[in-house]
């Protein structure tokens, strides 16, 4: 089995790490640990006459710290007894994961949930509820435990 998860620096990853880890996976099965890079955007009206703002490269700044972030899960799960893999495509996360999963073809895509719900989550979207209606395979969303809300 191939087993996809996103992670960024927050908790909501860290919990699908710690979720990932502790769980039986059948022999033989990877996982790739992924963080996507979102590219800086210029101001509008810079470089094109139409407004429409251009796409920046990734600083070698933002590329390390996702680095990190990968790292440090796979530590995690190899520490498990899980063989890991690991990427960091650039681009916006939602469509970066998505096209990762088909290319890579994996059979799960494991992401943790941020846990906002109506207004809030309408305003700043959401990787897993994208991931959940366009993804080609399966997608599992690691909640927050409910004794660790404040």
């Amino acid at each position: 089995m191939k087993i996809l998860i996103a992670v960024d620096d927050s908790p909501h990853s860290q919990r699908a790490v710690r979720f990932v880890a502790r769980m039986r996976w059948p022999a033989g099965s990877r996982v790739l640990v992924a963080s996507v890079v979102s590219p800086a955007l210029t101001p509008p009206g810079v470089g094109t006459e139409s407004g429409v703002p251009l796409l920046l490269e990734v600083s070698e700044e933002q590329r390390q710290h996702a680095n990190n972030v990968v790292s440090q899960a796979e530590a995690e799960l190899r520490e498990a007894g899980i063989a890991t893999e690991h990427r960091v495509p650039t681009g916006d996360p939602r469509d970066a994961l998505l096209r990762l999963a088909s290319d890579e073809r994996v059979d799960l895509l494991v992401v943790g949930s941020h846990g906002r719900t109506g207004f809030a989550k309408l305003l700043l979207g959401s990787v897993s509820s994208h991931a959940v209606t366009h993804a080609h395979c399966n997608v599992l969303v690691v909640k927050e435990e409910p004794h660790e809300k404040p």
